[in-house]
């Protein structure tokens, strides 16, 4: 039997005893941990240079941990000690899920399923403007780009598009109940024709475009068998599509379908237009997107035509893209959808809440700074300085305790972070001060780097304030104090509970964050 596994978690003083609570759960036939409190209060604005200068890693160490949210560069900081380093999860309660222990490691980079994104109207746009839309989807993780005709209206541009789309490397399909446009696209290099039945499918044999086949009616699958059968036996490429009818039109019906086409021709490739669904039904598109790619999962259904017209479906690509992925990794594992990210859930969160309220008042009794800290338990809203702690559901009932009447920068902080705060405890979501809510696969989140700090907010540019903060922008700390300004002495802590100092340096001058921004205590006088 192998060694146990010896971590060291660096972090700050305010961090240490969650994390030594939750460390002391590890199982000790997998893992020796160390904690090597850096002396710093919050373990977000640990730099490199504080933790090469005021840590030393206890004997016999394998692997090297940072807080989620350290901007120190992980491979600098490997080099330096000569141990793996890697950045751990942003909460300490998902530490277990991290290493393994409570949920598997998601692997979320590979799926079956190809994605047709539909441009519906595509005959009332400029072939520049096609183009320009075709790779907005490509981006969002459409494969394959839809031109879809209108009936009775002209579509001339029709083969300048398809070509144009080709020119920039993207997959095309002409979509139309036009056999003349069908045509015209697949002469001009479409790779796909939607749609073909029993009665057109003379088409699929001049050209190579790939037919998607339909039955001539969607309750008439025998039309569909018999177009299916003569491109089986011609060895010609194709896809199948029983239709997807929407709820109190043969919805039910239609899924039975697809069940039936696939037990009836287990090899063929299929596709499934899911926007008589997500188009078709006023509900958030996300769950009814997911549940439906997962019956494609089921069904082995390797190809999506979706479609976005309403505003509630304005994230469908990236919905259905989010979706493949986490059934494909499910199906991988036989396993349930479940514990493979939290791409889709939008509204609420499975563990919104990382602290209880007794951990959060056992926080807030080591503040000594007047500088706000927000957190969200399941008893509401906390905020708390060294002065009050109060606990509320209304950001705005906080007002008159918080004695920023004046300080109009530092209201306006508050309220936002109070507001995010609230809607993060209605719907039962995650907060985390200074970060934004996550919503998923729902909204684009904000690209990060993860080894420098953030820039200064609006409020920190219009004046200089008392709120706090994790994150500070590298250059205005750099300029403003040394490194280690906010450090206290360190400690490295082992799974035993054993410390040992392991720095000689004095206690340093006090600092406090402000703003976003740690700043030594006569800055702020």
């Amino acid at each position: 039997m192998s060694a146990p596994d010896h971590l060291v978690f660096i972090t700050g003083k305010l961090a240490h005893a969650r994390l030594e609570k939750v460390a002391a759960t590890l199982p000790a036939e997998r893992y020796v941990w160390s904690i090597a409190d850096a002396g710093v209060k919050v373990a977000a604005l640990m730099t490199e240079e504080i933790i090469k200068r005021r840590v030393t890693m206890p004997e016999g160490a394998t692997r090297i941990v940072l807080p989620g949210r350290c901007r120190a560069n992980p491979e600098a900081l490997s080099l330096h000690f000569g141990l793996p380093v890697e950045r751990g999860p942003d909460e300490v309660v998902d530490l277990p899920a991290y290493l393994g222990l409570t949920a598997r490691k998601v692997d979320l980079t590979r799926h079956d399923l190809r994605i047709f994104s539909e441009i519906v109207d595509a005959s009332k746009m400029t072939p520049d403007e096609i183009v320009a839309k075709g790779l907005a989807l490509a981006a969002k993780g459409a494969d394959v780009i839809d031109l879809g005709g209108l009936p009775d209206t002209e579509f001339p541009h029709l083969e300048e598009s398809v070509r144009g789309l080709k020119a920039a490397g993207l997959k095309v399909s002409v979509d139309s109940f036009s056999l003349d446009e069908l045509t015209r696209g697949a002469r001009a290099g479409a790779d796909y024709l939607l749609s073909l039945n029993e009665e057109t499918l003379d088409l699929a044999f001049e050209t190579e475009a790939v037919p998607v086949l339909v039955p001539m009616r969607p309750d008439d699958l025998p039309s569909l068998d018999r177009a299916i059968e003569r491109m089986v036996k011609a060895g010609k490429p194709f896809l199948a599509d029983p239709i997807l009818e929407p709820i109190h039109f043969g919805f039910v019906d239609s899924i039975v379908r697809y069940r039936d086409i696939r037990a009836r021709w287990p090899d063929i490739a299929m596709m499934m237009g899911t926007g008589n669904l997500t188009e078709l039904t006023e509900a958030d598109s996300l769950g009814v997107t997911a549940l439906l790619v997962g019956m494609c999962s089921e069904l082995s259904i390797g190809n999506v035509l979706i479609v976005q017209v309403s505003n509630h479906t304005r994230r469908t690509v990236e919905e259905h893209d989010a979706a493949r992925r986490v059934m494909y990794a499910a199906k991988a594992d036989a396993a349930l959808p479940k514990g493979y990210g939290r791409e889709l859930l939008a509204l609420h969160d499975k563990r919104p809440f990382v602290q209880t309220p007794d951990e959060i008042a056992a926080q807030a009794a080591e503040v000594r700074d007047p500088n706000y800290r927000i957190a969200v338990a399941e008893d509401g809203i906390h905020v708390f300085n060294r002065d009050i702690h109060k606990t509320g559901t209304d950001a705005m009932a906080f007002f008159p305790d918080l004695s920023v009447e004046s300080d109009g920068a530092h209201a306006f902080y508050l309220g936002g972070e109070l507001t995010k705060a609230e809607t993060a405890f209605r719907l039962g979501k995650r907060y985390v001060q200074d970060e934004p809510l996550d919503w998923g696969c729902a909204a684009d989140r904000e690209a990060q780097d993860t080894t420098a700090f953030k820039q200064a907010g609006p409020t920190k540019k219009a004046a200089h304030t008392s709120h706090s903060g994790p994150a500070a922008p590298a250059a205005e700390r750099a300029a403003a104090i040394p490194a280690e300004q906010d450090a206290a002495r360190p400690e490295i802590e082992t799974g035993r509970g054993e410390a040992a100092l392991r720095d000689p340096l004095s206690e340093p001058k006090a600092a406090r964050i402000v703003c976003g921004r740690l700043v030594p205590d006569e800055e702020r006088s």
